[in-house]
C-alpha cells in the first residue's frame, strides 16, 4: 500500500511551467504527420543528448543537496553545446541510497527533493528529461536488496515475475502516477520511457504480456496527465536491440503499439558497436540498424536509439576506449543515426570511467545542433534511402533519408582506417558524386556540412528537372553531411 506523509504528497493543482511541452509533429492539412517533434508553440525540437544517472559524478551532488553547484555547471555545459534532453532513470539501483521507494510503496523524501531540484534546474535552462521509472539492469543485478523483493517486504517473490505480479504492477503504476502528478506539469519533462529495456526475462521468458503491460501503464499515465493538465507527454518503451528477435511479439509491442507515440531501441550490436575495432564498421552498423528499425516503425512515428555505446568493451573487458577513437566513433554513429532518419543523433550510454561524455563528444553534439536549421523537420516525411542513394567512388558509403522536397545524406570513406581504427585524414581530400531519388523538380539549395568542425562548407543552388537528383560533393577527408532542400518554399 502506498504511504505518504503530508510533506511528500504531490501537488493537487497543475504546476506552472514556462517551458513549452514537446509533442510529435501534428499532421498538416492533406499531408501525413512528420515523424519528428515540435514544441506546443510550433517550434521544431530535436532530441540531442545522452544517458545520465543521478549517482554519476555530475549529478550525484543533488542527493541531500550536497553539491548543487556541480550539477548546475554541468547543465549549463549541456545547454551551451546544444543538448536538449537527458535520459534519466527515476531510480538508479546500483547503489541502495538511490532507491526511490524504501520500503516498497514509501517514496523517499530525499529522492523527491532531488527530482524537484533537477526538474527546476532543467526548466530554467530549457533542458528536458526523458524519464524512465526503473534502471532495470541494476534492479535485476541487485535484486537481493531491492525493496520490491518479497524477502525485503515487497510483493514480488522472483524477479522473473516483475511484469506479471499484480501487486508489483500496482506499485509500478503508483510510482509513475506520483511522478506524473508531481512533475508532469512541467515542460522539462519531454517524454516517458514507460519501461526501460522490457525483456521476456521479467515475465517468465515470454513476451505474451508485453502488449497488455504497456497498455496498462500507458493508459494510467495518460489518464492522470489528461485529468490534471488536459494533455499528455509522449510515451515510448525501450528494448535492448539485439534481443528484439527473441519473440515475434516484441517488434509489435516496441515499434507499433497503438498507444505509444514514438519508438526507441538500444543499438548494442555485437562486435561492431558493443566492442568496436574501428570507427567505420560501427557507423555502417548504425546505418543498417536505422533502416531495419524504420522498416518496423509506422511512417508517421518518430524513432531514435535511446542507448548505444561500447558496453562490452567497458563492462566485460573493463576498458575505456582511447578518447580520440571514442570521439570519432561517437560522431560517426551520431551522424549515421541522424542521416538514416532518426530523430536526433541517438543517446550514448557513456561507458567510460567515469561515466561522462568527452569534450570532443560535446563538440559533436553542438555541431549537430547547428545543422538543424537546414531542414524543415516539421514537414520532413522522411524515408530511409541508404540502399537507393548511388555514390561514386564505391569506397564512399552513404546513409541518407529524404522525401519529395528535402534530403539528408551523410557520406563516409571506407577502406582507409589506420592501425588505431580511425579514418586516415592525411593526404589530398577527395570528392564524390551522389544520386538521390524521389525529389520533385525545382530549384534546390545544397549545404555541405563539415561534421568534425560543425560548420557549413559553403552552399550552392542548382535546378533539378525531375527524376533522380545528382550532385557533386566537394572534397572531404573522412566524412561529410549534406542538407538538400527545395527553395520553392520557405520555413
Amino acid at each position: 500500500m502506498l504511504v505518504l506523509n503530508e510533506a511528500e504528497a504531490p501537488p493537487v493543482t497543475q504546476r506552472l511551467s514556462k517551458l513549452p511541452w514537446v509533442m510529435v509533429c501534428p499532421p498538416e492539412l492533406g499531408h501525413a504527420r512528420a515523424p519528428y517533434f515540435v514544441t506546443e508553440d510550433g517550434h521544431r525540437w530535436t532530441p540531442i543528448g545522452q544517458n545520465d544517472a543521478i549517482s554519476w559524478p555530475e549529478l550525484r551532488g543533488l542527493f541531500r543537496r550536497k553539491d548543487i553547484a556541480t550539477a548546475e555547471r554541468y547543465l549549463d555545459l549541456l545547454a551551451s553545446h546544444g543538448v536538449t534532453v537527458l535520459r534519466l532513470m527515476l531510480e538508479y539501483a546500483q547503489v541502495q541510497t538511490r532507491y526511490f521507494e524504501r520500503p516498497a510503496g514509501r517514496f523517499q523524501p530525499g529522492m523527491i527533493r532531488l527530482w524537484d531540484d533537477l526538474f527546476a534546474m532543467c526548466e530554467a535552462r530549457g533542458l528536458r528529461v526523458l524519464l524512465t521509472p526503473f534502471d532495470t539492469f541494476w534492479t535485476w543485478i541487485k535484486w537481493a536488496s531491492h525493496p520490491y523483493n518479497a524477502n525485503n517486504g515487497g510483493p514480488c517473490r522472483d524477479r522473473t515475475g516483475l511484469l506479471l505480479c499484480p501487486e508489483t504492477r500496482k506499485l509500478i503504476k503508483a510510482r509513475l502516477g506520483f511522478a506524473a502528478e508531481r512533475w508532469g506539469g512541467s515542460g522539462a519533462l519531454f517524454a516517458w520511457d514507460l519501461w526501460n529495456e522490457i525483456h521476456p526475462a521479467y515475465s517468465k521468458d515470454s513476451a505474451e504480456c508485453f502488449s497488455d503491460f504497456i497498455a496498462d501503464l500507458s493508459e494510467h499515465v495518460r489518464g492522470i496527465e489528461n485529468r490534471l493538465y488536459g494533455r499528455a507527454h509522449p510515451q515510448t518503451v525501450s528494448m535492448f536491440g539485439p534481443h528484439l528477435v527473441l519473440d515475434a511479439r516484441i517488434p509489435d509491442a516496441i515499434f507499433r503499439h497503438p498507444l505509444l507515440d514514438f519508438a526507441s531501441t538500444h543499438f548494442y550490436e555485437e562486435g561492431t558497436i558493443d566492442h568496436p575495432r574501428n570507427t567505420v564498421d560501427a557507423a555502417l552498423a548504425v546505418g543498417r540498424l536505422m533502416r531495419d528499425s524504420l522498416r518496423e516503425t509506422p511512417a508517421e512515428r518518430p524513432f531514435f536509439d535511446s542507448e548505444s555505446g561500447p558496453i562490452h568493451t567497458f563492462k566485460d573487458h573493463h576498458k575505456t576506449l582511447p578518447e580520440p577513437f571514442d570521439d570519432e566513433y561517437f560522431r560517426h554513429m551520431q551522424w549515421a543515426h541522424f542521416a538514416g532518419g532518426g530523430a536526433g543523433g541517438g543517446m550514448r550510454w557513456p561507458n567510460r570511467n567515469p561515466h561522462s561524455l568527452t569534450p570532443g563528444m560535446r563538440v559533436a553534439q553542438r555541431g549537430l545542433a547547428a545543422f538543424l536549421p537546414l531542414i524543415d523537420w516539421r514537414t520532413f516525411r522522411r524515408r530511409n534511402l541508404n540502399d537507393e542513394i548511388e555514390v561514386s567512388p564505391a569506397r564512399v558509403k552513404a546513409v541518407g533519408c529524404g522525401d519529395d522536397r528535402q534530403a539528408l545524406v551523410w557520406l563516409m570513406r571506407t577502406g582507409s582506417t589506420g592501425k588505431n581504427g580511425m579514418i586516415k585524414r592525411k593526404g589530398v581530400a577527395g570528392g564524390a558524386r551522389i544520386t538521390v531519388p524521389g525529389l520533385d523538380a525545382g530549384r534546390y539549395l545544397i549545404t555541405p556540412w563539415n561534421t568534425a568542425e560543425g560548420v557549413a562548407s559553403g552552399s550552392l543552388e542548382c535546378d533539378h528537372t525531375g527524376g533522380s537528383f545528382t550532385t557533386d560533393v566537394p572534397p572531404f577527408h573522412g566524412d561529410i553531411a549534406l542538407a538538400i532542400r527545395s527553395v520553392s518554399y520557405s520555413f
